[in-house]
């Protein structure tokens, strides 16, 4: 069975102050509110990870993310964090190849390919991003070119390996352009690529591999997406800065 989750990417938002009231929220919520069975992390500024992972301890379905990680295990690399530092600060899952970082900061798949690895030997989850923008999508290949983000990136891994691995599918051309994704065509892309795990895994890791939906998620539309049969919850933006949304859409399920 794979996981249900609910991930907040609270992105470059939030003071310390501001920070610890809405962690501290999310947490009681959860705590009081969501069915155990469904896993919720948030992904806050890495200042702030430490700490927030204090508040996260103390309930069992609440892990925490950061929202990236350097390709290095340590040395001369001014400002980078390695996964080796959010291990021992009890971070449990790293965000890797959020559109984001691929567009404003050119991260390649083969660079990801890398993070990917320093963050499961480190006993970390990742959180792999892939999609498309609007213009592959208007393309007739924009399903082979997200395909090939999980090919390039994580194909070369284990099946031990791999079965550590989220994914989170983002439609890149749905986020802050007023076009909005459907939960059919968020299937669509979801069953696309369990498949294509499937052709390097087979059906049961690919069946095993929890997908997630990081498309302008919201507490309205997370009820529909999250009942197709391939979107296993979601990675959610702005929508995770507000408590009571955030746990409204945990509870979608």
């Amino acid at each position: 069975m794979r996981k249900q989750i609910v991930a907040g990417n609270w992105k470059m938002n939030k003071t310390a102050d501001e920070a610890l009231i809405l962690a501290s929220e999310v947490v009681n919520m959860v705590k009081d509110e969501v069915n155990t069975d469904v896993q919720v992390i948030i992904a806050p500024p890495a200042l702030y990870l430490a700490t927030l992972q204090k508040y996260t301890e103390t309930v069992s379905n609440v892990g925490i993310a950061a929202q990236n990680c350097s390709s290095k295990a340590s040395g001369a690399y001014t400002g980078e964090i390695s996964a080796s530092m959010l291990k021992s600060i009890g971070v449990t899952h790293v965000i890797l190849g959020h559109s984001e970082r691929r567009q404003y900061f050119n991260e390649t798949n083969e660079e990801l390919a890398e993070k990917v690895n320093i963050v499961l030997e480190n006993g970390l989850t990742p959180i792999f991003c892939c999609g498309e923008s609007l213009e592959l999508r208007q393309g007739e290949d924009f399903l082979a070119f997200v395909a090939s983000q999980l090919t390039d990136s994580l194909f070369h891994l284990s099946a031990e390996d791999f079965a550590k691995v989220v994914i989170a599918y983002e439609p890149i051309w749905a986020i802050g352009t007023g076009l909005t994704a459907s939960s059919d065509q968020a299937q669509e892309m979801h069953a696309y690529l369990r498949a294509h795990l499937a052709t390097k895994y087979g059906q049961e890791a690919a069946d095993n591999t929890s997908i997630l939906y990081g498309g302008s998620c919201n507490e309205k539309n997370a009820p529909e997406l999250f009942a197709c049969p391939d979107v296993d919850g979601g990675l959610i933006g702005g929508a995770s800065l507000k408590s009571r949304e955030f746990t409204n859409i945990a509870k979608s399920f």
